[in-house]
């Protein structure tokens, strides 16, 4: 005989067996944990919830959160000055006389 028609054997055999225990205990009314038909009963998961208290917790630390950000938005933020420089009349009247010149000279290049 080949190993795997012997393994497939005694598993339909355990598999008679376990039904076999699982339909006597179902009798009595005492159904185990070791049958397979008790492993394989499916179990709800326990639905958790948030108690009063907790709500009441979580409700005043997200009042003073908002609170907070009210405040600090409400407080005017710090005046930008934009840093602008200003030219020195002596640097205004260099840069106007070489403009000046360009031109004359732009002026001339034209007449010539």
């Amino acid at each position: 005989m080949d190993t795997r028609t012997i393994l497939a054997d005694l598993k339909a055999e355990l598999n008679r067996l376990n039904q076999a225990i699982a339909a006597l205990e179902s009798l009595d009314g005492s159904a185990t944990a070791t049958t397979p038909a008790a492993k394989a009963a499916p179990t709800q998961a326990k639905k958790r919830g948030l108690t009063p208290a907790g709500r009441r917790r979580l409700s005043a630390m997200m009042k003073a959160r908002w609170a907070a950000r009210r405040k600090q938005a409400a407080k005017p933020a710090p005046k930008q000055t934009s840093v602008r420089r200003t030219m020195s009349p002596a640097a205004r009247k260099k840069i106007a006389e070489a403009q000046r010149k360009r031109w004359a000279a732009v002026k001339k290049a034209k007449t010539a």
